[in-house]
């Protein structure tokens, strides 16, 4: 076992606090990570208040990994000492089920196991995230990271960025799609930059006039205010794809009005609580309303691949460890441009 300095939050509400824990030795299918960033996701904030109910503590949070590997198992083939990899929102899943099968982990039919505020395949032993000094993973679990670009501003991808590639992805976008970004912020942000370079027409409907100029220099086309009754009253009917990425309360008919005949909205935000939908906004024009998770380990690893060949990372503010609790109280208020990264030299430290 291995002594890991970590971050954790003792109980829901709760700041966060320095935590020590043991790491499991490494198995022979394993590598040991020794964690450079991590960054800091909104659902972080989510489970460590127990908004979304089932949290377990302590918890030490954080799914967006990235890090150099120290160790490998007798059996590992992938992977060598001093190799750059990330580790996102899963660590393992039932690697039977036709989900598994597919390549898309993430929607393991018994569930995957989650980064952190989760358990092992046995059913007791908690998942402890990227808070922390060390991880140690299954290889298939594990990803290759490139060093191309620089590596705090990786780390989000590996949440941020696939969260808003895969749907994009999955739904075909690309030259000729009039796409609409709902929300700039962690998400959002990478979902104009993946639009964009796969070449569709990009809008970013925000509730703040003052980030025209930023989705611009991300590379949106254009810009409205969702506040603005008469900028959505011209947009009806206007987009034949919706990513909503906004996890604060609001109105999914507001959106839904937006969109061509056989257009479809994808929501990635969390909202805390339900949406009301109107059946009208879906029957009219034969819209869908759709949903979207991370994606499996092809796929991150896919993409990962893609931003390296295009220079595509996460706009970023680098933080030490013991910045998180102002960090989680400022990204409450959209107080970032557009994700924290906690560089993890910093716990030594702490």
């Amino acid at each position: 076992m291995t002594p890991t300095n970590a971050y954790a939050a003792p109980a829901a509400g709760a700041a966060l606090a320095p935590f020590q824990f043991n790491r499991r030795n490494t198995g022979p299918n394993d590598v040991k990570i020794e964690i450079l960033y991590c960054g800091v996701c909104h659902s972080d904030i989510h489970q460590v208040r127990d908004e979304w109910g089932g949290s377990i503590f302590p918890m030490v949070p954080g799914h967006e990994i990235v890090g150099r590997i120290i160790e490998t198992g007798s059996d590992v083939t992938n992977f060598k000492v001093g190799d750059l990899a990330g580790i996102g929102c899963f660590v393992d899943s039932c690697r039977t089920c036709p989900s598994c099968a597919a390549g898309e982990e993430q929607y393991c039919d018994q569930g995957m196991t989650g980064t952190y505020n989760s358990y092992e395949r046995d059913g007791r032993t908690p998942t402890y995230g990227g808070y922390s000094t060390h991880i140690v993973v299954d290889e298939k679990y594990t990803l290759h990271v490139s060093d191309k670009l620089p590596l705090e501003a990786v780390a989000p991808l590996l949440c941020a960025g696939i969260t808003t590639y895969s749907p994009l992805r999955h739904w075909k976008v690309g030259k000729g799609s009039k796409v609409a970004i709902v929300g700039l912020g962690g998400l959002g942000h990478m979902g104009v930059k993946f639009a964009a370079s796969f070449g569709a027409e990009v809008t970013v409907i925000s509730t703040s006039a003052s980030k025209e100029e930023d989705a611009r220099k991300l590379g949106a086309h254009h810009f409205a205010v969702s506040k603005d009754s008469a900028q959505m009253r011209k947009l009806r009917g206007e987009f034949d794809f919706i990513l909503d990425t906004v996890s604060a309360e609001h109105n999914y008919n507001d959106y839904l009005q937006l969109l061509k005949l056989n257009g479809t909205m994808v929501v990635v935000g969390i909202p805390e609580h339900p949406s009301t939908v109107n059946a009208f906004n879906v029957i009219g024009k034969r819209r869908s309303l759709a949903g979207s998770m991370i994606g499996g380990i092809r796929e991150t690893q896919e993409m990962l691949i893609y931003c390296a060949e295009h220079g595509i990372t996460s706009d970023i503010e680098l933080i030490n460890i013991d910045q998180i609790n102002e960090a989680y109280e400022r990204m409450l208020k959209n107080d970032v441009r557009y994700r924290f990264v906690i560089d993890i030299a910093s716990l030594n430290k702490a």
